[in-house]
């Protein structure tokens, strides 16, 4: 590996498309679309008709003093649009919704009366040391003028001001991917560091992994940049500047370039001690997560159970305190106090189970979240309903719809309608996807032996074609061996017959653009990266997309084998270790989720069989004795309906914990539905329905 950094001689072969790497139209279309820097973009942004009014109207305040630090976020988000025209689009937006709120209140204003303005003209006096301010003594249409303005200018600044504030949030979402995804790719670098690639391929190949996150988006921008500067050196340098990462990437992009200027064994020993003080920092901030994650459960507790005590407290104080049935009315519906008490406990209860799971669902590692696509064609929606949760969440839809509409027509419970509808959506998808999930944990066991396995032939000598048709012949790999028998023969593939071998791969047939007879027959890298690519597809794990991609990358840059499956073997028993830690530390949580289901059913359960009956009975003999208690205060099948509201909210809370910190939101539903049905079942029981 020559250094190479900063020569200008290497800028056509940007241009070119690298032999050994295979990038699908989507891969390409999220490069284009996500790759750093606003040149190129703002011509193409202007060019549009309101964008050119906008940026006539508002482009001067680019240059203003307050949007300084709006300038600053907006180098660190990557977003293709210029910043003149983003922030001429925030104060278009900013009028307009200035407008749409301002004359609602003109409207309202006119219909004010002079007995309106003095009432408010008293209200403002009580508070304000002087005897009042003279509203009624005004034209109403001046108050509703005046009123308009300012409540249109507060909304048009907090627009803009909201404009800054998502480009921040935007910032902080990349700095977090970069702190996630920057140790794996400087593992990556230092497997490539052992080839023959220039530390300009080095990070081409890195940039179109698209494992590596935000990391790969900010290596795609330093190339950018050095197509039109014609240096590395300067286009690392201004990554450096504009990241948001400044106290991770920012260093590690200047080391890398000063030690790549050194030779290729000062950048290759750099780039192994970086990547282990990385891993060093990935534990502690696991650790850390781990720490807020407990906090987190302790307060879902908490939040969980509160509401519901707070329900049974308000029926028992409602004997005595009748107040609390006093009607509110409002422009919708009339409601009494307890009631809206109640209902609200419930919405309450279901904001807290939702906002749990996501936070639960973020603070689990991106690399260990898997996302599931659905299929375009019908015919493999249907095929892959035992397979695929997204595809079963699609089918099952369509009973659960017809299963809800014939209850209602039966005359069920329009609560009962919604709960009993949702378990015949949720359960088949949940069941689906935990089949999914632990078909993937097999997969994911058995590809950690089928790389300790290849690595020990190639230990040997054995070329990687030999030594992975071995494995598939003598190994038993169990879910993987019809994986790695197709790997195996695609491997196998003779360099006569690559072009149609590489046109079944990528899904080209004969006769279409990519067999012209000009081309140049492709080399063995071009099939073995194919087959590699195939065989991550087939697959179908992260784990999988995170090691064999470092293979494909190592190999194609010329780097040794046995050092390649040497590193491999260290990264996937780093990430295997990682994924059974994270499984073993969120059974706890899931066993939170359940405990406090099932706590709470517990309680309402008793509550209702021997406080509300009794409660009941001395309403009604309330009247001998001396104290009098309303016998319409407590209505038993009233107050049994609002328990079991409250606690069908609080199922479906639960178990969205829970399967978020299980394996994420298909177990959710799986989670969610089984404790709702179990509500039913116990409710309908005893009797309660």
């Amino acid at each position: 590996m020559s250094d190479g950094v900063s020569t200008g001689a290497t800028i056509g072969a940007e241009s070119k498309p690298n032999a050994g790497t295979r990038t699908t139209d989507r891969q390409t279309e999220a490069h284009r679309h996500r790759s750093g820097g606003e040149t190129g973009s703002r011509s193409s942004a202007i060019d549009h008709g309101i964008d050119r009014g906008l940026h006539a109207l508002f482009a001067r305040h680019a240059d203003a003093e307050r949007h300084v630090r709006d300038r600053d976020r907006y180098r660190a988000t990557a977003i293709r649009t210029g910043f003149d025209v983003l922030l001429a689009r925030i104060y278009g937006l900013s009028w307009v919704a200035g407008l749409i709120v301002a004359l609602p209140v003109v409207v309202i204003g006119r219909q004010l009366s002079p007995a309106v303005l003095e009432r408010v003209d008293a209200a403002l006096a009580s508070g304000l040391p002087i005897d009042g301010i003279g509203l009624a003594r005004l034209p109403p249409e001046w108050v509703a003028l005046v009123a308009a303005i300012g409540v249109g200018a507060a909304v048009k600044r907090g627009v803009v001001r909201g404009g800054g504030t998502y480009l921040g949030w935007v910032a902080s979402a990349r700095r977090t991917d970069i702190e996630r995804t920057l140790p794996g790719a400087v593992r990556y670098l230092h497997a490539l560091s052992s080839g023959s690639d220039t530390a300009r391929g080095m990070i081409r190949k890195t940039a179109a992994n698209e494992a590596y996150g935000e990391t790969a988006v900010a290596f795609r921008a330093a190339l950018n940049s050095a197509r039109l500067t014609g240096s590395l050196d300067q286009a690392l340098g201004r990554v450096a500047r504009d990241t948001p990462s400044s106290d991770l990437l920012a260093p590690f992009l200047i080391k890398f370039r000063e030690h790549a200027n050194q030779g290729e064994d000062a950048l290759s020993n750099y780039l192994a001690m970086e990547g282990r003080m990385l891993g060093h920092r990935e534990d502690r901030a696991r650790k850390r997560a781990e720490g807020f994650l407990e906090l987190l459960s302790e307060l879902f507790i908490v939040l969980l159970v509160l509401p519901a005590l707070l329900v049974i407290v308000l029926t028992v104080i409602g004997v005595i305190a009748p107040g609390l049935s006093d009607p509110i009315h409002t422009p919708v519906v009339t409601v009494t106090t307890r009631a809206a008490i109640v209902y609200g406990s419930a919405a309450f209860i279901l904001v807290v189970g939702a906002v749990s799971a996501t936070i639960v669902e973020h603070l689990r590692p991106p690399d260990q979240r898997t996302a599931y696509e659905l299929p375009a064609d019908p015919i493999t929606v249907l095929r892959s309903v035992t397979v695929n949760p997204r595809a079963t969440a699609v089918v099952a839809a369509i009973p659960a719809i017809g299963a809800g509409t014939v209850l209602a027509n039966a005359g069920a419970d329009p609560v009962n309608v919604a709960t009993l509808g949702y378990v015949a959506f949720a359960v088949p998808t949940g069941v689906v996807s935990v089949r999914r999930a632990r078909l993937d944990d097999a997969k994911d066991r058995e590809i950690k032996d089928f790389v300790h396995a290849v690595s020990g032939h190639v230990s040997l000598g054995r070329p990687f074609p030999e030594a992975v048709a071995l494995v598939a012949r003598d190994v038993d790999l169990g879910a993987l061996d019809a994986d790695v028998a197709d790997l195996a023969f695609n491997l196998s593939l003779t360099t006569g017959n690559q072009r149609s071998a590489r046109n079944v791969l990528e899904g080209t047939a004969d006769g279409d653009g990519g067999d012209d007879p000009d081309e140049h027959e492709p080399d063995r890298g071009t099939v073995r990266t194919a087959a590699l690519n195939r065989f991550v597809e087939n697959v179908g794990t992260p784990l999988a997309e995170q090691t064999v991609g470092l293979v494909t990358g190592a190999l194609d840059a010329g780097s040794d084998t046995q050092t390649v499956f040497e590193t491999l073997q260290t990264e996937i028993g780093r990430l295997y270790h990682q994924k059974r830690a994270l499984r073993s530390a969120m059974l706890v949580y899931v066993a939170v989720g359940w405990t406090a289901a099932l706590l709470v059913i517990g309680i309402v359960v008793a509550v209702n069989l021997y406080v509300i009956d009794g409660f009941a009975q001395l309403s009604a003999v309330s009247g001998s004795s001396a104290m009098r208690f309303d016998p319409g205060t407590i209505d038993p099948e009233r107050e049994r309906y609002r328990f079991y509201v409250v606690l069908q909210a609080t199922m479906l809370a639960s178990g969205w914990f829970a399967g978020a910190a299980s394996r994420g939101w298909y177990e959710a539903l799986l989670h969610s539905g089984v404790l709702v049905g179990v509500c039913y079942v116990v409710f309908a029981g005893v009797g309660l329905l």
